[in-house]
């Protein structure tokens, strides 16, 4: 698997809490997104960890396309 599969064309908002690491899907196989499940095994993707320096909401990437690592950057409007 050379790409990621694309899980949607628009960001997840997700509400953290600072401090707590959440392990981002960077696949796009997890059927927990877009957190990862472990789908990832075997196609040579690993989730990305991200620690929440404060509590909000963020908007994790739904692409995978991201060059911001996570959190989106608006790629899958060029999709």
């Amino acid at each position: 698997m050379n790409q990621p599969t694309i899980a949607q064309k628009a960001p997840f908002p997700v509400n953290v809490q600072a401090g707590q690491t959440y392990a981002w899907c960077s696949c796009g196989l997890s059927q927990n997104q877009p957190m990862c499940d472990g789908s990832h095994k075997g196609t040579g993707f690993a989730p990305t960890r991200y620690t929440a320096e404060q509590d909000g909401t963020v908007y994790f990437c739904g692409c995978k396309h991201s060059a911001n690592g996570a959190l989106c950057d608006g790629s899958h409007a060029k999709l």
